[in-house]
């Protein structure tokens, strides 16, 4: 499969697009490339992202699925960008703006940035310099404008903020420089040709040939995972973990959580991961059973989850499968119907984020459901494979919503009770 991630710099009805084997998405974002549809032998053709109005793909996303086994190619606009900082380390490159960038002719996010409408519409709104560029050179070619005043031209309108580079910016910037002829000129080429000059497209269109005809640029290997799987890349992954049980699309993360809070028995589970964990170091060391790895660092005054705070790795199936091994049905249904709480709250609440859940509410409701006094606070916690009592109250706070709610059920169902007898 062929998954093509494009917006402004191609329609979404170009024919190149409706090609058997491929599968068109929007502008790739922040963990779009974590999506379980995108497979080893798989190729992702990164042409179009965003990275104004939600944040932009990491460069640490594209190692990781480079790592498992899909082919990246970028071109055009953030895909031809990210190729080139990335081509040492396995990213394929297409077309004359990856080269330009690779060349360091041009290095500016901007020099491929378009502005697009709030309302999803993916058609561009303004010029990126790369085709302003192009265009001044043929007009150049073309005995249109001499170089000199093409260069000067070319500043004048790079210093127009790119969400205002406007068709009718290019014109008016024109006119307060005296290029009138060379704006007649563009206009009739781009009546002629609506794609006059557009670099971007071209490249575009070049690395989906090259994906379907499986003919696109060697690149160096990747480098092994160690290497740039950080702390923060392993929380985007997690945070980006779903998949779908009982017809049910849900986030790993949000499972487990749920688990760690709710289940009575979820120690048993975390000494299990743990167990698994010392057998099975993630950095490919000597495995060692609990006990005697334990046996190694203290006097043995200490429970293993006071010890060992090992990371977990939402795509490692064995470890989830350990982890998640107490769940049910109904468990996977309250986390539903949590989540849309939390995304409710979110709705009806401009600017809600869960990190301003109060610390202290968060706090009672977990000592109620564990029922344990304020001193056992952070032992429960550790138990249950949260470190600590703050880290416990971080990842418990998505829920509180969910809990609330049905706790304001639970009371209003009393009442209505308590009311009719």
């Amino acid at each position: 499969m062929i998954h093509v991630f494009v917006g402004p710099t191609l329609p979404r009805s170009e024919p190149l697009l409706a090609a058997p084997g491929v599968r068109v998405w929007p502008p790739v974002r922040h963990g779009d490339l974590f999506d379980a549809a995108i497979r080893s032998g798989d190729t992702a053709v990164i042409i179009d992202g965003v990275y104004h109005q939600a944040p932009a793909l990491r460069h640490k996303e594209i190692l990781a699925a480079m790592g498992r086994g899909v082919e990246v190619i970028g071109a055009a606009s953030i895909g031809a960008l990210r190729a080139a900082e990335l081509a040492p380390f396995g990213m394929c490159g297409v077309g004359s703006v990856y080269t330009a960038y690779v060349r360091g002719e041009i290095d500016g996010d901007d020099e491929v940035a378009v502005g697009q409408a709030p309302d999803g519409d993916l058609h561009p709104l303004t010029w990126p310099v790369v085709n302003l560029r192009q265009v001044l050179q043929l007009a150049v070619c073309a005995g249109v404008l001499h170089s000199e005043r093409a260069t000067g031209l070319l500043e004048e309108l790079r210093a127009v903020y790119y969400p205002q580079r406007t068709t009718a910016a290019v014109r008016a910037v024109c006119r307060r420089q005296g290029e009138t002829q060379f704006a007649r000129w563009l206009a009739e080429q781009l009546e002629e040709d609506r794609h006059f000059g557009d670099i971007k497209r071209a490249d575009a269109l070049a690395a989906i040939r090259a994906a379907l005809n499986g003919r696109a640029p060697q690149a160096n290997a990747c480098p092994s995972p160690p290497t740039w799987q950080t702390t923060y890349f392993r929380r985007w992954s997690n945070t980006f973990a779903r998949d779908s049980v009982d017809g049910l699309e849900l986030s790993t993360e949000d499972r487990l959580v749920y688990q760690q809070v709710f289940d009575p028995e979820f120690r048993r589970a975390w000494t299990a991961y743990l167990e698994h964990r010392s057998l099975h170091p993630a950095d490919g060391g000597p495995g060692l059973p609990l006990e005697g790895r334990l046996a190694q660092v203290t006097s043995g005054d200490l429970p293993a989850d006071r010890v060992f705070h090992p990371a977990v790795d939402l795509r490692d199936e064995q470890a989830v499968a350990l982890l998640l091994a107490h769940e049910t049905e109904q468990d996977r249904q309250a986390v539903t119907r949590y989540a849309s709480a939390l995304a409710q709250a979110r709705r009806s609440r401009p600017g809600f984020q869960v990190a301003a859940v109060r610390d202290d509410l968060t706090r009672q409701l977990l000592e109620r459901i564990w029922q344990c006094p304020e001193h056992h606070f952070d032992a429960e916690a550790s138990a249950r494979g949260l470190v600590c009592g703050a880290r416990a109250v971080e990842m418990a706070k998505r829920l509180v919503p969910g809990l609330l709610e049905e706790m304001n059920e639970t009371t209003e169902r009393k009442e209505a009770a308590c009311g009719g007898h």
